[in-house]
C-alpha cells in the first residue's frame, strides 16, 4: 500500500492519510462495485436494460450529426447496464460534449456535482441540479451521441447509475453505499456533504490560471459542505487517503476486508475485468489500448491485474492485484491535466515497485 497527499498552497496545515480530499470521479469505481453487488446478488443483469428500471429510458434516439443540431433516429440498441458501468451507452458529459447536446444539457441542470460558488470566466453555468428522478427523466429525453454499446464517451453513465441502483435495491443511493460499502468497510471519512465538524480535516481545491493557482472551493465555504440534490456517483464524494485505500484493499482481496465480505470473489473479479462491449470504438480516448471494467481502467496485457481511475482535481488511486498492491495520491488543483501529478502516478509508483524488486 501507497499514499501521497498534497497539502494546501501558503498554509500551514499538516496533511495525512487522514486529510479529507474531493475525489471527485474516482467516485465512479465505488458506484461500478455497488452496482456489482446488485448484479451478484442476481438483483439485475450485467446485459439488462436499463428501461426495466427505468422505463422514461425504453425509446431513444441518436444523434444525426452531433455537432450542428438536436436531430435524431431511433436507437436500435437498448441502454443496459454494461453501458452504464463502462461509459458505452451513448450518454453526454457537461465537460466533454460540445454543440447543441452540450447547451440542451446545462439548460437541464444536467451536471451535477457542484466544483465552486464562483462564477469562472468561460465557464458556462447550468441550471440548478433537479431531483435524481426528474434528472434521469429530463436525460432520457434528450438524444444519445452514440448508438449504445458501440463508442466510449466519458459521460454521465455512473450518475445515472446511481439511480438504477437505488431503484433495484430499494434503498436511496448514498443510504446503499453507507451500508454496503462504507460502514462495512469502516470508511468513516468518505462523504457526499462534509460535515462540518471535519472542516479542519479538509483541503482547499485550486484552481490553476496562468500558471497561477487561486483557491476556487475553500475548504470552509466549500460546495461540499452543501447537501446535494442527490448524490452523485459519478463524481460526488469526498474521502481520505485511509479510507480509498481500504476500498482498494477490498478490491486487492477480491471482495472481503478485516472478516466483511462485501462480494463474492467472482463479483469483484468480474467488476475489476474488461467489461466493454465487443468491438466499441476507444481509439483516441483514456481508455486507448487499455479496457473498462465497473467505473474504472482495467488493464490488458501486463498490467493485467490493475484496477482504478483518477479525479477532475488531480487524485489518482489503483489496486493491482497480480502484484498485490494499491497506491492512492490525493492532491487538489484543477483542470487535472495542467501538471504532471495524476498523469503520471501510476508511473511512478511502478517505477518504484520495480527498483525495490530488482527488476
Amino acid at each position: 500500500m501507497g499514499t501521497l497527499a498534497l497539502g494546501d498552497k501558503g498554509d500551514d496545515k499538516v496533511v495525512d492519510i487522514d486529510t479529507i480530499y474531493r475525489i471527485y470521479s474516482m467516485t465512479k469505481p465505488v458506484t461500478g462495485m455497488a452496482a456489482m453487488i446488485l448484479i451478484g446478488e442476481g438483483k439485475m443483469q450485467l446485459d439488462q436494460p436499463i428501461a426495466d428500471f427505468l422505463p422514461e429510458f425504453k425509446e431513444m434516439t441518436v444523434l444525426v450529426d452531433p455537432a450542428k443540431s438536436l436531430d435524431a433516429v431511433p436507437a436500435k440498441n437498448a441502454i443496459t447496464v454494461r453501458h452504464l458501468l463502462t461509459h458505452t451507452a451513448g450518454l453526454g458529459y457537461t465537460i466533454i460534449t460540445k454543440g447543441p447536446l452540450l447547451q440542451a444539457y446545462l439548460e437541464n441542470g444536467l451536471a451535477p456535482g457542484a466544483v465552486t460558488k464562483m462564477d469562472i470566466p468561460g465557464v458556462p453555468k447550468p441550471a440548478p441540479t433537479p431531483d435524481f428522478k426528474t434528472f434521469s427523466e429530463r436525460l432520457a429525453k434528450l438524444p444519445l451521441i452514440a448508438e449504445p454499446g458501440t463508442k466510449w464517451s466519458y459521460s454521465l453513465g455512473l450518475d445515472l447509475l446511481g439511480r438504477v441502483i437505488e431503484v433495484v435495491s430499494g434503498m436511496e443511493f448514498g443510504a446503499f453505499l453507507q451500508s454496503r460499502i462504507f460502514d462495512p468497510l469502516k470508511m468513516n471519512s468518505t462523504y457526499f456533504q462534509v460535515p462540518k465538524s471535519e472542516i479542519h480535516r479538509f483541503t482547499t481545491n485550486y484552481g490553476i490560471l496562468f500558471g497561477t493557482s487561486i483557491p476556487i472551493d475553500p475548504a470552509g465555504d466549500s460546495v461540499y459542505l452543501d447537501k446535494p440534490i442527490f448524490p452523485s456517483g459519478g463524481g460526488g464524494l469526498a474521502s481520505t487517503a485511509r479510507d480509498y485505500d481500504r476500498f482498494l484493499h477490498m478490491l486487492m482481496n477480491f471482495g472481503e476486508l478485516d472478516g466483511q465480505r462485501i462480494m463474492a470473489p467472482v463479483t469483484a473479479k468480474l467488476g475489476m475485468s474488461n467489461l466493454l462491449p465487443a468491438g466499441v470504438d476507444v481509439s483516441g480516448t483514456w481508455v486507448d489500448k487499455a479496457g473498462y471494467g465497473a467505473g474504472g481502467r482495467s488493464g490488458l496485457g501486463q498490467q493485467a491485474g490493475s484496477f482504478g481511475w483518477g479525479g477532475a482535481a488531480g487524485t489518482n488511486a489503483f489496486v493491482h492485484t497480480r502484484l498485490k498492491l494499491r497506491a492512492t495520491g490525493m492532491t487538489q488543483y484543477m483542470p487535472s491535466d495542467l501538471l504532471p501529478f495524476q498523469r503520471q502516478f501510476p508511473e511512478w509508483v511502478m517505477a518504484d515497485i520495480m527498483a525495490q524488486i530488482g527488476a
